[in-house]
C-alpha cells in the first residue's frame, strides 16, 4: 500500500495536466522502508513526446541529491498516460526491468484519459505487474 497526502496527490495530478499535450514526469521520496510519500519532484520530460518520457539525468542527480539532503529515499516515478488508462504499457515494464531490476520503486501513472484524472501505483518486478492500493489522506 501506499500513502500520500492529498496535498501531494493534486500535485501528481496538476503536473500530469500541466504537461499536456506530453507525457508528464516526475520522481517521489518517503522516508527508507516508509510506504508514505512525502515528497513529490516534477520534473522536465526530456522526451517531450505524448507516448513516452525520459527523465533528464542531470536533473534526476539534482532531485536525489535534495531527498537524500533531506533525509528521504526516491522511492519511485510517476508518470502520465495522455490518452490510454493508467496500466504500465510494455514501454514502462522494460523500463521497469532496466533501471529498477529489484523491484523496489513504486511506478505512479496518471491517467488523462477521461475527464477525471486517475491515479494508480505499481510495483513491477521481472516484468510481472502488482497493481498497489493507494490511500489518500487529508494531511499536508
Amino acid at each position: 500500500m501506499l500513502e500520500m497526502s492529498a496535498r501531494t496527490h493534486a500535485a501528481m495530478v496538476a503536473h500530469a495536466v500541466a504537461g499536456l499535450p506530453h507525457e508528464a514526469c516526475g520522481l517521489f521520496a518517503g522516508q527508507t522502508g516508509s510506504d508514505r510519500v512525502e515528497r513529490f519532484f516534477p520534473m522536465r520530460n526530456a522526451a517531450e513526446s505524448r507516448e513516452i518520457y525520459t527523465l533528464d539525468g542531470l536533473e534526476l542527480m539534482a532531485v536525489e541529491r535534495t531527498a537524500d539532503d533531506a533525509g528521504l529515499t526516491v522511492m519511485g516515478v510517476m508518470h502520465s498516460h495522455t490518452h490510454t488508462t493508467n496500466y504500465p504499457s510494455p514501454t514502462d515494464i522494460a523500463d521497469a526491468a532496466r533501471f529498477d531490476p529489484f523491484g523496489a520503486w513504486r511506478f505512479i501513472i496518471v491517467s488523462l484519459r477521461h475527464p477525471e484524472p486517475s491515479l494508480r501505483s505499481y510495483r513491477i518486478l521481472d516484468d510481472e505487474v502488482d497493481e498497489e492500493p493507494v490511500v489518500i489522506d487529508g494531511s499536508a
